[in-house]
């Protein structure tokens, strides 16, 4: 490698880091994304500079389809779509480790691993770790990507034995990857990845959908290092510094959202080691009766209101509401009423989603709270309006040591003085289980789809 390709790489990785320092906040999240794509362009321009690379026409015809598919998903795919959207790339990450891996096997000699006669005993542990890790981010995001996308039932699937199960398939994969650093053999290899596989869907399948966002933060972290075993592989250096920073970036996301979620890291990572199936009864039929009010009832008690704090949630994203909720935001504040958002940091289906939709309908950086700096406010509050969102606002997270959300903190909506929440209907949340704050007293249940009553509301608060 060359000084000035050298130079090259080095430029795009400070991208990289910028990129992901831009992405740390919605001010600079555009900038940041600028920073990636400058730094990924100038990462595959220098690379077609390296001599190892004797292609010139499928290369550049491969990444003009990808840009092209990549580009039309873009453009089509909804904001409620994007947490399987993320769980479905990087599926693909790990995909394109485990072939790199199989293609270093087949043909050592165009990647310059071999020794005498014999593949480097160094390049055959990193290429089945690559391989082993990509595997199990394969397989564990396309358990996601299902559960995310509703092929897959959201619910926690568990079996007896299936930790020792899980146990067992680890030291098998261990053992394997020793045999094959010492013996080469291709069918040690293709048994190893096979076991990988399995133990990536066996990981993801028994954790509940409450616990999603952590598990696709997970797998971004898995999808680095995988890119990092195969950056070792091929000596590319700027691919084990950009996989180091994924993984890294992805662990360390994970740990915050465990740490906001009362989770254990060690069980996400081990698929929900150590935890039991849970008897608290699913959501479904209730014979308990809510109360329920209308736009006109909400429009009435916000308008006189002092404070209101509005709780955003995945049904605002499906039903692309956020708008209308800026609009009510306009006209409340107009009339004198202090008018606040509460976040939780599994808001939605992945890390930021609301914030986003918040930041898509131009509403105030400064008035949208995470729910540490917020929480403490709901006691105050005259109104918490709530927007779809379901198992963040369920007081079962702390009273039910049963559910399988106890322990997650949630945003105490229960405390405010008038609950509105809406909602299409009584079904339970993304976790399965009831909100038991449907029933309390103090809560009015808004029925129907979240943009058309928030509009409704509008309307009622303009006459």
């Amino acid at each position: 490698m060359s000084n000035f390709q050298a130079i090259a790489f080095l430029i795009a990785a400070i991208c990289f880091i910028m990129a992901l320092r831009g992405l740390s906040h919605p001010k600079s999240a555009r900038m940041g994304n600028k920073f990636g794509m400058w730094g990924m362009a100038l990462a595959i321009i220098t690379t077609f500079t390296l001599p190892v690379v004797q292609e010139y026409i499928w290369a550049p015809v491969a990444i003009l389809l990808g840009g092209f598919v990549g580009t039309r998903i873009a453009k089509s795919v909804q904001m409620t779509q994007m947490p399987q959207l993320v769980a479905g790339f990087h599926s693909l990450v790990g995909m394109a480790a485990v072939l790199v891996a199989a293609s270093a096997f087949l043909d050592p000699n165009s990647f310059g691993i071999v020794e005498g006669e014999s593949i480097k005993a160094a390049s055959l542990i990193e290429m089945g770790l690559g391989a082993i890790i990509g595997a199990i981010t394969f397989s564990g995001s396309i358990v996601a990507f299902g559960k995310l996308n509703g092929n897959i039932g959201s619910a926690a699937k568990r079996f007896k034995g299936q930790h020792k199960l899980n146990a067992i398939l680890g030291i098998a994969i261990l053992l394997l990857l020793v045999m094959f650093t010492s013996s080469q053999s291709g069918s040690i290899f293709l048994l190893m990845i096979l076991l990988s596989f399995i133990i990536g869907y066996l990981l993801i399948i028994p954790i509940g959908g409450a616990d999603m966002p952590v598990v696709v933060s997970m797998l971004n972290s898995y999808s680095g290092w995988a890119a990092v075993g195969i950056g070792f592989t091929l000596g590319n250096t700027l691919l084990i510094i950009t996989g180091a920073l994924v993984g890294s970036s992805g662990a360390i996301l994970s740990y915050i959202m465990c740490k906001a979620m009362n989770r254990s890291l060690f069980n996400v990572i081990f698929g929900g080691f150590g935890t039991a199936e849970s008897e608290s009864a699913e959501g479904g039929e209730d014979a308990r009766v809510a109360k329920t009010g209308s736009p006109d009832d909400a429009a009435f008690i916000m308008k006189n209101a002092k404070s209101v704090i509005i709780v955003p949630g995945y049904g605002m994203a499906v039903a692309q509401a956020q708008h209308a909720v800026r609009e009510m935001l306009d006209i409340l504040t107009k009339e004198g009423v202090d008018v606040k958002f509460a976040i939780h940091p599994v808001a939605g289906r992945m890390p930021g989603h609301m914030n986003v939709l918040l930041a898509e309908a131009n509403v105030p950086y400064d008035l949208v709270y995470e729910l540490e700096d917020i929480n403490r406010e709901f006691a105050q509050a005259d109104v918490a309006l709530v927007i779809g969102a379901n198992d963040i606002t369920n007081p079962a997270a702390k009273d039910d040591p049963k559910s399988p959300i106890y322990g997650m903190p949630i945003l105490d909506v229960e405390k405010a003085k008038t609950v509105f929440f809406m909602k299409r209907g009584m079904a339970a949340g993304y976790a399965g289980v009831q909100n038991e704050l449907f029933f309390k007293d103090n809560t009015l249940m808004l029925f129907g789809d979240a943009k058309k009553v928030t509009e409704e509301i509008v309307k009622a608060l303009e006459d």
